[in-house]
């Protein structure tokens, strides 16, 4: 009876003992689930990667649709202001203090406050930077001559595009349409050279 239930869970028989697996049992079955979990985890990381860029620049619009928002209940303008620097590029909230728009001058004379402290999406998402490269583009920041992207009081804004870049060469572009001051997210197909809607 003993014997018979080790059998189920098992174990073998062998003469008057009784043996587990063989050794070339064990390495085969370790053999194999090496090669799955080689072919399995680039994969998982790679969409770890994609969903992390997605992510980021789904917060990048909220963040334009935050700046639109408040430039309506203040009555005022409001802009993102994108900075370079050395450990990527920044964004950081301005209102107008002087009703004349926000202007990087005024930003500089400290008539323009930011209401914010700058924002690296590299720091909230990891692998992720403002960039753009390839056949997608050379500019991660287009805004005009400006790096202002300004919202008024009446919900419109200056059009432009901001572009996402993931780890695994993942790219998106967060564009603000003028007319409306709203944000979408399009996502770069390489095979095609597109920018389509969705991500």
């Amino acid at each position: 009876m003993v014997v018979g239930s080790l059998k189920a869970s098992g174990y073998r028989a062998f003469g008057n003992g009784l043996a587990g697996y063989s050794v070339v049992e064990l390495l085969f079955a370790g053999a194999i689930m090496a090669t799955m979990s080689a072919i399995a985890v680039p994969q998982s990381l790679a969409a770890i990667d994609r969903a992390r860029a997605v992510s980021a620049a789904r917060f990048l619009a909220s963040r334009m649709a935050v700046a639109r928002s408040q430039a309506v209940m203040r009555s005022t303008h409001v802009a993102l202001r994108f900075e370079d620097g050395p450990s990527g590029i920044t964004f950081r909230m301005f209102v107008d203090g002087n009703r004349n728009g926000v202007r990087t001058a005024d930003i500089s004379a400290g008539i323009d406050l930011p209401v914010e402290a700058p924002v690296r999406l590299g720091e909230l998402y990891q692998g992720v930077a403002i960039a753009v490269a390839g056949a997608a583009g050379s500019d991660p920041v287009k805004l005009g001559a400006s790096n202002l992207l300004s919202f008024t009081p009446f919900g419109t804004a200056s059009s432009g595009s901001v572009f996402v870049r993931g780890r695994d060469g993942s790219q998106f572009a967060v564009r603000v349409l003028g007319a409306t001051g709203r944000a979408r997210v399009l996502r770069y197909v390489p095979r095609s050279g597109d920018w389509v809607d969705g991500v």
